[in-house]
């Protein structure tokens, strides 16, 4: 039997995915509007070696299998893959035994490979620059002007990224009650979006920390060129060396998923002894939908696109920053919000394709494309969710905080 018909017994497509191998044969609907092409015997490898999405990944990141098509579409009709060898014909077998295809085959070389204790500051800051210190110019092409590589807010499906963003930080702002002369810390601040829109737009005093230390460059430059330099910096560095305290706030936009599940006590009590009395925390992450999976992400993430990363669910978040100083004052799901930025990135990505391959290479490329249209398949069918939660500081009993939410 042809390989294309074979596999597609398989693996059972839906019919939105055809399928074409490099023996010329075929399967599926011929005006299907994707199609998956295995272009060479190491597609099967790769499959075969790593049943799941780990192997689909390093197929096509490795350029093995290559999708002609939207990836979203693709991927909701792999998204339950197993390659189950129960169901595989045994002429298929036969061959690849024959070809040998059940040795090790090489990893793609995007493979993150991190040393010493899980979440030290050293492997931290190996695993943040693993994923952030790639190229801004990539970065730029993806994520657009904003430079915000966080989920955004929509007040409608008709607004831009750039509006989103905007109003993200915004929204933000308005939680943590910002006003002219406060003292803002901003953790894991990225390129410095919310440090640059706090100065601007709320008259305070911003520092931000990140890990990447090509982050930390373009937002001081960025910053510069904002001429809000005695008013906004951001630091490279790690979020436990920063001395000062006594903020009027503290917001964490995308941090808490780099932290790790048994470190979250200890995070949020660092920050609640950084915040005077009665200021506030706003913790922006993705989080798990429950309690029924571990916090660690799935393979292809973790190896390829954010090393060590864990999701907590919004009840291990609410409890921890409860347990550790915080009075928790409000908190909301904006997962069909991510939804819409990653499908936003993502058409950035595919407008920028050339570009981009020459930028970082294709296999980097390839490992963004495959990443993002993964993660928006997952807001979509809530297997992953984006929580703001916000805590208050106390000031003996009282938390200045308003009698209904301002925002």
């Amino acid at each position: 039997m042809p390989i294309a018909e074979e596999l597609q017994h398989v693996i059972g497509l839906n019919s939105d995915i055809g399928l074409s191998a490099y023996d010329g044969s075929r399967s599926g609907r011929p005006d299907a509007p994707v199609r998956v092409e295995l272009r060479s015997p190491l597609a099967l490898s790769y499959l075969a070696s790593a049943p799941g999405e780990l192997g689909l990944a390093r197929a096509y990141i490795s350029g093995a299998l290559e999708v002609h098509g939207d990836m979203y579409t693709m991927l909701s009709g792999f998204a339950d893959l197993d390659f189950n060898l129960a169901r595989m014909p045994r002429e298929l077998l036969a061959r690849m035994v024959a070809a040998r295809l059940w040795w090790p085959v090489r990893r793609p070389p995007q493979e993150a490979r991190l040393q010493g204790r899980r979440h030290s500051p050293a492997r931290d800051a190996s695993a943040i620059s693993h994923h952030y210190d790639v190229s801004n110019r990539f970065y730029e092409w993806v994520l657009g002007p904003s430079m915000a590589y966080t989920c955004a807010v929509y007040r409608s499906e008709r607004d831009t990224l750039e509006d989103a963003q905007y109003e993200k930080f915004d929204l933000v702002a308005r939680k943590l009650g910002l006003r002219p002369g406060m003292r803002l810390l901003d953790v894991g601040c990225g390129w410095g979006g919310m440090v640059i829109h706090a100065a601007k737009h709320y008259g305070v005093q911003a520092l931000g920390v990140t890990l990447s230390r090509n982050q930390a460059q373009w937002a001081q430059k960025a910053i510069a060129e904002a001429g809000l330099g005695d008013v906004a910096e951001v630091r490279h560095g790690d979020y436990r060396e920063i001395a000062e305290s006594g903020f009027d706030a503290i917001s964490s936009i995308g941090l808490t998923e780099h932290i790790g599940a048994k470190n979250l006590p200890g995070y949020f009590q660092s920050l609640h002894d950084k915040l005077r009395p009665g200021a506030r925390l706003l913790n922006h992450c993705i989080t798990r939908p429950d309690n029924w999976v571990g916090s660690r992400t799935g393979e292809f993430i973790n190896r390829y696109v954010f090393p060590d990363g864990e999701l907590e669910s919004p009840g291990q978040i609410v409890s921890a920053m409860h347990d550790n100083g915080f009075e928790v004052r409000h908190e909301e799901n904006l997962r069909e919000h991510y939804a819409l930025t990653l499908t936003a990135w993502c058409a950035n990505l595919d407008a920028n394709w050339t570009a981009a391959v020459e930028e970082v290479g294709p296999g980097r490329a390839r490992v963004w494309r495959l990443y993002m249209a993964g993660s928006r398949l997952g807001f979509d069918r809530n297997t992953v969710q984006l929580h703001q939660v916000l805590g208050v500081r106390l000031d003996g009993t009282r938390s200045h905080m308003p009698l209904r939410p301002e925002w």
